[in-house]
């Protein structure tokens, strides 16, 4: 139990603290509102389940170990993140008509956790730290995998409803879009901090 714990709270540590998925629901909450952005959070927990097959099989090193795999990776994540936060910076603000721009789609969720090494660092710290069911490697990964799904979930929904909630308290236009630009500088902040460590 005390194992279960303990894997619960590193699961939230991890997958709640600011970082580029999380930065981004809460951005895509605030330009968007919270209903527009839930295709994006879906992308983003399913990119995030293929994320826990992939560290859980082992296949993350065997990629890595690839000549030029890690520079190539680390580019289209920083490419991504970029387009991202433009996009965030420039949308209108809620309280006008959201005209031609579209929140950001469930393939670009999925695309950001399959490229976000912030991820990939918590799933190997998550799966390789813990074990939930002792002798029984299949049953312990879908353990970890389940709960972390669940926590994901609750997570993701808190940061893009708290997004939302402070787009809705700021429905002057400026507010809204110093908001939006705010979240947009984060993201590239968060991008700095995964890339420099």
């Amino acid at each position: 139990m005390a194992g279960l714990l303990g894997f619960a709270l590193a699961g939230v540590a991890l997958a709640g603290s600011p970082g580029p998925a999380t930065l981004s629901l809460a951005a895509a909450g605030a330009a968007f509102g919270a209903r527009r952005g839930l295709f994006y959070m879906a992308g983003i927990v399913a990119g995030m389940l293929v994320v826990m097959a992939v560290v859980a099989a082992g296949l993350v090193g065997a990629l890595l170990a690839l000549p030029g795999a890690t520079p190539l990776v680390t580019a289209l994540a920083a490419a991504y993140f970029l387009y991202l936060a433009f996009r965030i910076a420039t949308a209108p603000p809620l309280a006008e008509p959201a005209g031609g721009e579209r929140p950001p789609s469930f393939a670009g969720g999925l695309f950001l956790s399959l490229v976000n090494p912030k991820g990939y660092a918590a799933m190997a710290a998550l799966f390789s730290g813990f074990v939930l069911v002792r002798g029984r490697l299949a049953l312990d990964e879908a353990a970890k995998a389940l709960l972390l799904l669940a926590i994901m979930v609750a997570v993701d929904l808190a940061w893009l409803c708290a997004g939302a909630a402070l787009t809705s308290r700021l429905r002057d236009p400026r507010a809204s879009r110093a908001l939006n630009l705010a979240l947009a500088a984060l993201l590239v902040a968060s991008l700095a901090v995964a890339l420099w460590f």
